[in-house]
């Protein structure tokens, strides 16, 4: 199924050069866990993030002197669309519009009274700046808790359209909306409530999902069940690991959906069974390694590792290229065709050269 041509539809705003909702693609998402105080340290990880293919990166902000990065980041040449992460101050938000912020993360409920969200709103709307609105169940008002009982998805979905409401009042429009739950079932109940009810672009994620395995599997599940009913249209894989697995987690998840806009190789392998002949997991293991050392990540084509030969060449018939495992040996299969065979130790290096060509 073309999970891409049955998105739904949302207003498109922009952040920076990336466009968000409408016909554009879906962004790929990630934050800094430097301290923004640190220039050096943080230019480094936005530079990595921004090479591995990340699209928008978010920086917490905690108070005015950390709104220079924007400036500094910027300066030094970073492209890449940089959201300020605003709680409870209103005065930050507007010194990170002022310093070159591309977007700005608000949830209006903690930074204060009616004029202070005004403030903010007028310097975004004066300098074109979108404004996230970011709901959790740690920051739902207290009518709305006490009317629910506790952090409901209804409850969620509530709270981000009456700050929407809000912000409408204010006649600003450019808003994206984002209501997350560690818990993965009030993460999609709550998007299915907001996509019914409002046509704003939604950004999409598990928040403390947990570690590099629980929480891409929770996130996996969250965020490819309602992109593959039409909903989302920016992610973010929230991870407790480097940054960079967030990017690798959320362009997987695209990439399973063929949703991803730059595709890259595909790779199809077999789990391994007693039938298998090869070392098999180390071995793709050094493919992926040799893949990214090479710089050949890019090419869209699919290329398959099989234990044995069995179901090899049979089974990965689909794939451009790939190896069946044999007794040290493998043979070499394009399109499902036997073309050759390579001795164990020279695995990785003749399929390196034939993809080269390819």
């Amino acid at each position: 199924m073309d999970y891409g041509a049955i998105r739904k539809k949302t207003r498109q705003i922009k952040a920076g050069n990336v466009l968000i909702g409408g016909n554009a693609p879906v962004s790929v998402q990630s934050m800094t866990n430097t301290d923004t105080h640190d220039t050096e340290k943080t230019y480094t990880q936005v530079k990595a993030l921004s090479e591995a293919g990340c699209d928008i990166v978010r920086l917490a902000v905690p108070d005015a002197e950390a709104s220079r990065i924007f400036y500094e980041l910027k300066n030094r040449g970073i492209t890449l669309p940089l959201v300020a992460d605003i709680h409870f101050d209103y005065r930050i938000a507007l010194e990170c519009v002022a310093a070159g912020a591309d977007k700005i993360r608000i949830n209006p409920g903690n930074i204060g009274d009616r004029e202070r969200v005004r403030a903010v709103v007028n310097a975004c709307k004066a300098a074109r700046v979108p404004i996230r609105i970011g709901v959790n169940s740690g920051s739902l008002e207290k009518e709305i808790l006490k009317r629910h009982g506790s952090p409901t998805p209804a409850a969620l979905a509530e709270s981000a359209l009456y700050h929407v409401s809000l912000l409408n009042e204010f006649d600003f429009e450019d808003i994206c909306i984002s209501v997350k739950a560690s818990n993965v079932s009030d993460m999609l109940e709550a998007n299915k409530i907001l996509s019914e009810k409002t046509d704003y672009p939604l950004h999409l994620g598990v928040t403390e999902a947990g570690g590099m395995q629980s929480g891409t599997v929770k996130s996996a599940v969250g965020i490819g069940a309602l992109l593959s009913q039409g909903i989302g249209d920016t992610i973010r894989v929230s991870l407790t690991a480097d940054p960079l697995c967030e990017v690798k987690a959320g362009k997987d998840i695209l990439s399973a959906l063929d949703m991803l806009e730059n595709k890259e190789i595909d790779i199809v392998s077999c789990p391994t069974c007693g039938r298998t002949k090869i070392d098999l997991i180390p071995l793709l293991s050094e493919f992926e390694r040799a893949l990214d050392r090479e710089c050949l990540r890019k090419k869209q084509i699919k290329v398959a590792f099989m234990g044995c030969v069995v179901n090899g060449p049979g089974e990965a018939r689909e794939a451009d290229i790939g190896i069946a495992g044999g007794i040290g040996e493998a043979v070499l299969f394009k399109k499902g065709e036997i073309v050759g065979k390579v001795k164990d130790d020279k695995i990785i290096e003749a399929l390196i050269e034939e993809i080269k060509r390819m």
